[in-house]
């Protein structure tokens, strides 16, 4: 579709940052093809950048006038593009260098919620001097393994023996140094929405995998988005309450995503705010 001189006055050429060398590239791969075929229909005038190491070169090669951001994962979501931008003085959407620092860190992220009275699961920082059994225990028995910097489920492990506990750290330290095992939750999962400041309705997610793995989100046929999520009207706003409370907490901004499990009483716990 041909550029619009309407668009191009109210936005300017605008940058589509995508791809990238994280984990999760080919997922920022398909966002970031979304994006830009959404773009392309409404007659903005665009320039799309698969990221590399050349990333500064390209901006000032093409001159963009603002940049949105589909990036996922360390070098996109965490802080460290978004610094790099507001030091070419390139407007970007999405959340600041903090926010986007402290949303993608599943650890900081916990341990500030706590640190604010909101709702988390049980946790514990996994290393190599790690006691397995007494870290099961005191978690329950059962956890979920994750890497704290990583995205789209890579890395995650559901252990329930000390043995597994200290073969799911070994699989995540690969991807990242920070590691940490969370209670097991067995309730229904939710994410929220939330889009300049409205929090759109919650969407259940079910899926017949042990977990909402890789698998379940990007590649099973099986799994189901329920919109209306089926919660009655007041644990429905408390939920999208919480969301609202767990992304403005952490100074996030623009748009993005908080997931959220019920545990077996239905009481909501925080997991993650995705800032892209």
């Amino acid at each position: 579709m041909a550029v619009s001189e309407a668009m191009k006055k109210k936005y300017g050429r605008v940058a589509v940052l995508y791809g990238g060398t994280s984990a999760e590239r080919e997922i920022s791969l398909i966002s970031g093809a979304a994006v830009i075929a959404s773009l392309e229909r409404s007659g903005i005038d665009l320039v799309a950048l698969d990221v590399g190491a050349d990333l500064l070169h390209q901006l000032s090669a093409e001159a963009p006038d603002r940049v949105l951001i589909m990036l996922h994962g360390p070098g996109g979501e965490d802080g460290s593009l978004q610094g790099a931008l507001q030091l070419l003085d390139l407007p970007y959407t999405g959340s600041g260098v903090f926010a986007s620092a402290l949303a993608m860190d599943k650890l900081h992220s916990k341990q500030f919620w706590r640190g604010v009275g909101l709702p988390t699961a049980q946790f514990a920082v996994l290393t190599e001097d790690t006691d397995w059994l007494a870290t099961l225990r005191e978690l329950g028995g059962v956890v979920m393994v994750k890497p704290a910097h990583e995205g789209s489920s890579l890395g995650m492990t559901r252990a329930d023996t000390p043995d597994a506990l200290q073969s799911a750290w070994r699989e995540a330290a690969a991807l990242d140094s920070s590691v940490i095992a969370e209670q097991w939750i067995s309730g229904a999962e939710y994410t929220v929405a939330i889009l300049d400041g409205e929090v759109l309705p919650p969407i259940k997610l079910e899926t017949d995998h042990g977990f909402y793995d890789f698998n379940a989100k990007y590649l099973a046929n099986d799994t189901r988005y329920l919109c209306p999520c089926g919660l009655d009207a007041e644990k429905e706003n408390e939920l999208k309450a919480l969301a609202l409370k767990a992304f403005s907490s952490l100074g996030c901004s623009g748009w993005g995503r908080v997931d959220v499990m019920a545990d077996a009483d239905g009481e909501f716990l925080l997991l993650e705010v995705n800032t892209v």
